[in-house]
């Protein structure tokens, strides 16, 4: 009897991670939009420039533990995070850091949801015929083009690429690689943002972030969206004219 109640108990744990991201978020987006915002960067801007000034490898450490936090837990703040890293460490550094501390957090919510539900989904998926298993293999033949464009196309909302590949079983070596190179084109963006921000403050403005739309800077996102996507569209092509 004790080992059937482990063997219950088991699925229901693998679920934990997951439900307390979720929990996490949901309870992040009521109570923590108003304070991981531009305005409490104002706000705090000289206390944070001074202890950067005075204990730049904490400040460095401290930063990355909070994006992590953020990305992780799928909590509201994610945009002001990265322009805050360009602010603090300036465009190299400070994209270096938004990456490397976004990466891990993606890396955190992608295991917590392949643990779970991940596993109990792949596995329906695995046993499943038709329309489900002809995506899923579909989807692992095109496996590194899919995850690019899912990071490269800015519509896809962060956390969304995070938590589907999770869901529909995709191997982690693949997930984590194009986390790290996919996302570091918008995070060089919003570094780059970042790096001006003291003079938006001087002039009592806020970042306008609109700046991602502008046909400059969609463009070579887009431009690599559409090598991303090349793979899947030539083997498409190949298959139509054998047929």
């Amino acid at each position: 009897m004790e080992q059937v109640g482990s063997r219950a108990r088991a699925p229901l744990i693998r679920h934990i991670p997951l439900l307390l991201i979720l929990a996490a978020a949901v309870a992040g987006y009521f109570t923590l939009g108003d304070v991981l915002s531009f305005e409490t960067l104002r706000a705090n801007r000289e206390a944070l420039l001074a202890f950067r000034d005075a204990h730049f490898a904490g400040l460095v450490l401290a930063f990355m533990a909070v994006y992590v936090v953020i990305v992780a837990f799928s909590l509201p703040g994610g945009a002001v995070a990265s322009v805050t890293g360009g602010f603090l460490f300036g465009l190299i550094l400070g994209t270096a850091v938004n990456v490397t501390a976004a990466s891990i957090g993606a890396i955190a919510i992608f295991m917590a949801a392949r643990w779970g539900l991940g596993r109990t989904l792949a596995a329906r998926m695995d046993a499943s015929e038709g329309t489900l298993k002809k995506f899923k293999e579909g989807l692992h033949e095109h496996e590194l083009s899919v995850l690019f464009l899912i990071r490269l196309v800015p519509v896809v909302p962060f956390f969304v690429a995070n938590l589907l590949p999770a869901l529909v079983g995709v191997r982690f070596i693949n997930y984590a690689l194009t986390t790290v190179l996919g996302i570091i084109p918008g995070a060089l963006v919003y570094t780059w943002i970042g790096v001006g921000l003291g003079q938006v403050f001087d002039r009592g403005e806020s970042p306008d972030l609109s700046l991602l739309w502008e046909p400059h800077v969609i463009g070579p996102l887009l431009g690599l969206s559409i090598l991303a996507a090349l793979p899947i569209l030539w083997k498409v092509i190949r298959r139509r004219k054998g047929d």
